[in-house]
């Protein structure tokens, strides 16, 4: 097992695994901007080294800074968290170059799944269902259209080494093509450094189902069950559940063994998630593959009891997983909203000194956030600043103990978009459980 881990990540989700580190005697090393000096995860490390000023090209996604952190620190591991350089195929290389474990799979499964086009063949291939499409990144507008035109509007266009939801948009008329097309590809190219794009058929009243995945060196590969992710706004989730609600049991079935599928043909170690697009008839479409640990994880956590981020640093030293499918139990159910730091209206960032900070607490309620009062939530990055999950014996429970959950949350100093959840979990359709992806977003 490692002796010092590097984390290579900011707010809660440092703090996240900075924990899971104490908990297995590892020391941890948190690597921040200058904009993060005072946070909590730098507080509470038991090293902490600074990497560059707050923009995160300085900082977090300055590979040489981090790499010599590393090295200067002793590291002999780096957790990447999610977002910034944990899906990056080069600085997975770059640390396996240097003789540092890089904490998730294989440089060679990222940059496999990382490209969404090769993520699609692939998924294709190892025989689960994909959406209708191009088959692979499009040379320009011109074959786009000619795709478009094959398969039927609606379609959706996609950055091919995207995700997050930039470098997406929905084309209804074939008119709307060439406007679309041309901010994908610029949104794209900011986002990514990449302006492909590729193209598939819109599905229509669909569900955002995604499978958690676990596999070992040896070869072992298991599912966790599956989370639906279809609160969303502008393609940015919002709200999690696990079990997904008002799916069938073969529906459920085909997920998970398309998902293993998908995992055992990039032969996939580490923790990993296989995304779906599921229809009101239960059909199912491959959409991507995230190959790092999600923002959503704790709901899958609170069902299985199984610690993923422990799981992540287990496997990544070389130990076998240890269990079969067969161990592994769902029991009750999991909600998690994300609060942002942002109004509930606008969804506008809403960064600022935090004047009062009181998460709530009670049976099966889990915060973790990297808050505290008089901390100030900085301008430079993502506005997530703490995710309240909660588990109950159903879904009926677990929404009427988020419901209190929320309701005795106290933050002030900056907006949040708590009210915009107590909205959603009062809402008939989302209640009922029979709601897609457009529809709940359009009646919010």
């Amino acid at each position: 097992m490692f002796h010092k881990i590097l984390i290579a990540n900011r707010g809660e989700i440092a703090l996240r695994v900075l924990r899971a580190c104490r908990e297995m005697g590892i020391r941890a090393v948190v690597a921040h901007s200058t904009a993060d000096t005072d946070s909590l995860p730098v507080r509470l490390a038991d090293e902490s080294i600074c990497i560059g000023p707050a923009e995160s090209r300085q900082s977090y996604l300055n590979i040489p800074s981090i790499i010599s952190a590393a090295s200067v620190t002793d590291s002999e591991a780096i957790h990447p968290g999610y977002g910034l350089l944990s899906e990056n195929a080069a600085f997975a290389e770059i640390c396996r170059a240097c003789g540092i474990t890089f904490i998730g799979p294989s440089p060679e499964a990222i940059r496999i799944m990382g490209d969404k086009a090769q993520a699609r063949e692939t998924a294709r291939q190892a025989g689960a269902p994909v959406v209708p499409g191009s088959e692979g990144a499009l040379r320009g507008l011109d074959e786009a259209q000619a795709v478009a035109d094959g398969i039927g509007y609606p379609v959706m266009i996609k950055a091919a080494a995207g995700g997050g939801g930039r470098g997406m948009r929905i084309v209804r008329e074939r008119e709307a093509l060439a406007q679309a097309w041309a901010m994908c590809q610029s949104e794209a190219t900011k986002a990514f450094a990449s302006g492909e794009l590729y193209l598939e058929k819109f599905v229509d009243e669909a569900r955002h189902v995604e499978v958690q995945v676990l596999g070992d060196r040896n070869g072992i590969r298991v599912h966790l069950g599956e989370r639906d992710c279809s609160v969303q706004r502008r393609h940015q989730k919002l709200l999690e559940e696990s079990p997904a609600p008002s799916i069938s049991a073969e529906t459920r079935a085909g997920l998970w063994k398309a998902a293993l599928a998908v995992a055992n043909a990039v032969n996939y170690v580490s923790a990993g998630t296989v995304e779906f697009l599921v229809d009101r008839q239960g059909r199912f479409y491959f959409i991507e593959m995230n190959t790092r640990i999600q923002v959503e994880h704790p709901v899958t956590e609170m069902v299985t009891g199984i610690d993923l981020v422990r799981e992540q640093i287990r496997i990544a030293a070389g130990e076998r997983l240890g269990y079969s499918q067969s161990a592994i139990r769902v029991s009750g159910h999991a909600i998690e909203c994300r609060v942002n730091a942002e109004d509930p209206e606008t969804f506008v960032p809403s960064p600022g000194r935090l004047t009062a900070w009181v998460p709530p607490g009670g049976p099966k309620v889990r915060v973790d956030s990297h808050m505290m009062a008089g901390y100030t939530v900085p301008p430079h990055y993502d506005s997530l600043i703490a995710k309240i999950i909660v588990h109950g014996r159903d879904r009926g429970e677990a929404i009427a103990r988020m419901q209190r959950a929320l309701g005795e949350t106290v933050v002030e100093g900056v907006k949040t978009t708590i009210p915009y959840h107590l909205k959603l979990l009062s809402d008939p359709a989302f209640v009922s459980g029979e709601f897609t992806l457009p529809r709940l977003e359009q009646r919010l």
